[in-house]
Formats: structure tokens, sequence, C-alpha cells
């Protein structure tokens, strides 16, 4: 059939160039699940008309047999009639003789009806496996469907990280983090270098008061003079 045409279109999606190049592989194959859904439900319309031709078909048979054999009793009630005397033999058979004609003719209808049902039975039969062989198919591009996606947004996130690193990289980004960790040691150094010099400083003070005899010894004096001003005796 010609909407099997389309499965094998989506099944080339990622060989052929053109879907390299030109068309986005998830959305052509999307398209195409709309596609073969269309014709799903084209096919069980049609499905559903071919089996109501069957049974209307079988239902005209069986009328047909029914006229057939309603007819058939006509005749021998007819001829039954003639041999009771209750009818003209010569009418009976007159008569008789139609009814085994349209007997004939309904036996003749119900078989040519009965062909037909055949024909529409082995009709919906293919019909029906064409229908089931679609729905399988669509269920798997589901699948399919499902795990293209999946890839490709792990192939997106995977190469937009790689981006990302690649850009690092050339931008030399790597090298400036390196350089500020030069300087930012350069610095630690730097006040480290200071902080010695300061503790340098303190001590040489100290060194130089405690020769000069400064510090406690000097303003221990400095108060005796200071209370002998004020008048204030040493306890």
């Amino acid at each position: 059939m010609n909407l099997f045409n389309r499965i094998f279109k989506i099944g080339q999606a990622e060989a052929h160039s053109a879907v390299n190049q030109l068309e986005d592989p998830i959305k052509m194959t999307e398209q195409g699940l709309r596609d073969l859904r269309q014709d799903l439900d084209k096919a069980l319309h049609a499905l559903a008309e071919v089996k109501a031709l069957a049974i209307r078909a079988r239902n005209d048979a069986e009328t047909e047999r029914s006229r057939a054999l309603e007819y058939e009793s006509k005749a021998v009630l007819l001829l039954q009639k003639a041999h009771r005397q209750e009818l003209d033999p010569s009418e009976a058979d007159r008569l008789a003789t139609e009814a085994l004609l349209k007997k004939a003719q309904h036996d003749s209808q119900a078989a040519r009806t009965a062909q037909d049902q055949e024909k529409f039975e082995a009709s919906a039969q293919q019909l029906d496996q064409n229908v089931q062989q679609l729905k399988q198919t669509i269920s798997q591009w589901d699948n399919e469907l499902k795990t293209l996606k999946a890839r490709v947004t792990v192939s997106t996130a995977t190469k937009t990280i790689n981006q990302q690193l690649a850009q690092l990289d050339s931008s030399g980004t790597v090298a400036l983090l390196e350089r500020m960790k030069e300087k930012v040691a350069a610095e630690e150094a730097l006040a480290e270098s200071y902080g010695q010099i300061a503790q340098e400083s303190r001590t040489i003070d100290q060194e130089i008061d405690k020769a000069l005899g400064s510090g406690a010894g000097k303003a221990g004096e400095d108060l005796k003079a200071l209370k002998a001003r004020l008048g204030i005796q040493e306890q």
C-alpha cells in the first residue's frame, strides 16, 4: 500500500543527506507519524465500511435463501391441493412451475450475494492486517521518536558544555586565572614582608628603651616628683 512508503522514508531519516543538511530529523519523524495516524484513521474507516458490506451481503444471502424456501413450500402446497382435488391439476402445475422459477431466481441471487460476502470478508481481513501492521509501525516509531529526542537532548547539552569549555580555553581565561594566582601570591608575600619589617622595628625600639633605662623606673621617679610638688607625702 502507498501509505507504507512513508514508513520507508522515515526509516531513512538519519541516513539521507537531505535530512542532515536541510531537515530536522525530529520534525520530519513527527510529521511522518502525523501522516501515518491520518492513514490509520482512513484505513479504519475503510475497514468498517467493508465489514458493513460483508454483513449486508450475509443478511441479503440469508434473505434470498429464505425466500427460495418459501417458494419451494408454496409449490409443494399447490401440488398437494391438486392431489386432494382442491385445485385444478393444470392450474396447480402452472402455479407450481412459477413458484419454482421464483425459487430458482432467489437461489441464484443468494449464491451471488454469498460470493460477494466472501469477497468483502477477504478484503476486510486484508485491511485488518494492514491496520494492525500500521498500528505496530506507529507504536515502534513513537518509541524511536522518544529515543531520538532523548539523544538530541543529551547531544545538545554535551555540545553546549564542550563549546563553553573550548571558548574558555581559546579566550585565554585559563591563562588569566594563572596570572591572577601569581599576582595574589605576590601580594601575600609583600604583606608578609611588611609584617616582618614592622615586627623588627618594634623589637629595636624595645631594645633601645631598655638600654636607656626608660620604662617603669623613670615613670616611678616622675610620680615621686609630681607628689612632691603637690605636697603629698609618701605613705
